[in-house]
């Protein structure tokens, strides 16, 4: 099979993070919004990413406009037809995503492999929605996309050998991505085990153990880590976060998923992160620390 061109379907966080890194890597990329402003807003979000590389360097003025070039504004999903793989992006909401699925297997030829960046949700389930469910997979891509060498690959109860296979060779080949095969299990591994480690730093600053800043600088600079799990938290989204906390709880049943009060509180009072410009830090329109 030969990767060309690609669908992202929603143009999200991660869905911008993902068109700009397949865009970089030489391949055509049809982003999908439901509506033009939301499309042109994911568009100038993938344009300011570049602006910042181009700041320090990384990237060229010709290379910032090819990949622009690359990435076709699309709100039709029948446009999608002429794509070799499909990902959607979309919220962590199951029904949201099966009438997506629904709607791709109905425009998308049957040899089109239908891939899901969702980080909890089950595959056989978004699957069921198909007429052809075993060409549908996880491939649970992590923020910040062009940085982070490891995609998660999920394969659901129906998908094929050679959609697994031809998976991984997009991600390993065509993304120069390590590919890592997973079992469907809520939360696969690194959101299983990271939104653990997120939601302990919040019962920590619940508890007044230490202050946001500190917990994050015992994590970053104690343990190496990039960011600390606070501020991790703000760039996933704390709503994303939650809801993962919530899937999880309610899947295993165990108290540790539970979510802290701290963090319903962020959202309920609309600070999500980076997003909103403020989670547990403050945040620039570039989604620089203030």
């Amino acid at each position: 099979m030969y990767f060309k061109k690609i669908g992202v379907v929603g143009g999200g966080t991660m869905g911008q993070g993902i068109a700009e890194m397949l865009a970089a890597k030489g391949l055509d990329v049809l982003l999908v919004e439901k509506t033009p402003e939301k499309l042109d807003y994911s568009y100038r979000m993938i344009e300011t990413s570049l602006d910042k590389q181009l700041e320090k360097w990384g990237i060229t003025q010709a290379e910032k406009k090819l990949i622009l070039n690359r990435i076709q504004k699309v709100t039709h999903f029948a446009e999608l037809s002429t794509c070799d793989m499909v990902i959607e992006t979309i919220i962590e909401d199951l029904e949201a995503k099966k009438e997506v699925f629904s709607q791709l297997d109905q425009v998308c030829p049957s040899q089109v492999i239908l891939a899901s960046n969702t980080s909890t949700l089950s595959l056989t389930e978004l699957a069921s929605s198909t007429k052809y469910p075993e060409r549908v997979i996880g491939m649970h891509f992590i923020h910040p996309v062009s940085k982070v060498d490891l995609v998660e690959i999920i394969r659901g109860l129906k998908t094929s050998e050679h959609t697994f296979t031809e998976t991984k060779r997009f991600v390993e080949e065509v993304s120069d991505k390590k590919g890592i095969m997973v079992y469907e299990s809520p939360g696969f591994v690194t959101t299983r085990m990271i939104t653990l480690m997120i939601n302990e730093a919040m019962h920590l600053l619940q508890e007044g153990v230490a202050s946001a800043e500190d917990i994050d600088d015992a994590m970053r600079i104690g343990y190496n880590f990039q960011h600390g799990p606070l501020e991790m938290a703000d760039r996933f989204g704390l709503d994303s976060i939650l809801a993962a906390l919530e899937r999880m709880f309610r899947e295993y049943g165990e108290l540790k998923y539970r979510p802290s009060i701290v963090l319903k509180k962020r959202v309920r009072a609309g600070q999500l992160g980076v997003k909103t410009g403020e989670g547990f830090f403050k945040y620039d329109k570039d989604g620089d620390r203030v």
